[in-house]
């Protein structure tokens, strides 16, 4: 899939940056050395080819990075593809607001991140870590209420945005659930959720580092917003980050990462280019 169109402003830009480069090279080799008169037009023509493989490169580049570095109010970001559960420090594992462990492909999927998580990476019982989060030490105003009239799952509701930390996973209260325990929110709670997810890290993180996946890239559903895209999701986090209390000290960053079968639909070159990474 091209993302980049081939005459790409960006992409004219990283061109003539590059043509500068080579061809301040090549004057400086000029002087000490003599080209036949002869040869001129045979080593003109090899430049110019040179010159459009230099651009095609650029551009195939554009369309298949698979990471960048930005710099979003003095805190280090990366975007990457790869696998959360391989980054170092702080990991985010985006559950329902009842903090739902049951992996059934009906209250959590389990090709999902959450059940992913459950499945394969949970090193206790699944009955010990409900202990663990019915016994942590919430805010008291990140629990809402109890939802008795819930038939499946947890009944307890906590608040979007709310940080349970389990060894090096930062469990997060994201996704609200209808009566048929479907997750769904609003672009207003979706705005809500990453303001305070924000704020919670800045709490927790002690110059750890912190990767996060892309919230509402998997099945959770925005509504009213069926057809946002993974980029759409990924700039408003990076714009809520920005204007959030949230700073990571030096060495510390945050990386979201990408899942590899949504790079193709997401612009990293876009990213990069604008200012604070949004």
């Amino acid at each position: 899939m091209t993302k980049v169109s081939f005459f790409d402003r960006r992409v004219v830009e990283y061109f003539l940056k590059a043509t500068a480069f080579i061809s301040t090279a090549l004057s400086l080799i000029v002087i000490f050395v003599d080209i036949p008169k002869e040869c001129k037009e045979v080593y003109g023509g090899i430049f110019l080819i040179s010159l459009l493989l230099v651009y095609f490169g650029i551009w195939v580049w554009s369309n298949k990075l698979t990471k960048i570095n930005v710099t979003i109010e003095g805190s280090d970001v990366t975007i990457k593809v790869g696998d959360i559960f391989q980054e170092p420090d702080f990991k985010v594992i985006a559950f329902n607001e009842y903090f739902d462990t049951q992996v059934d492909n009906k209250i959590i999927s389990e090709g999902s991140l959450n059940g992913v998580f459950i499945k394969e990476h949970l090193d206790i019982a699944v009955a010990d870590l409900d202990e663990y989060i019915a016994t942590y030490d919430f805010d008291e105003a990140e629990i809402l209420d109890s939802n008795e009239n819930r038939k499946q799952g947890k009944k307890l509701r906590h608040q979007i945005g709310s940080i349970c930390i389990y060894k090096d996973y930062l469990l997060t209260a994201f996704s609200k659930f209808d009566d048929s325990n479907k997750a769904l929110i609003t672009m207003p709670e979706y705005l809500e959720f990453l303001i305070n997810f924000w704020d919670r890290v800045n709490r927790v993180y002690a110059q750890k580092n912190v990767s996060t996946p892309i919230f509402g890239s998997g099945i959770t559903r925005i509504q009213g917003h069926k057809n946002i895209s993974d980029e759409d999701l990924l700039k408003i986090m990076l714009w809520t980050f920005r204007i959030s209390e949230m700073r990571f000290k030096y060495p510390a960053r945050l990386t979201i990462i990408v899942h590899k079968d949504k790079i193709d639909k997401i612009n990293l070159l876009d990213i990069k280019s604008a200012r604070n990474g949004i």
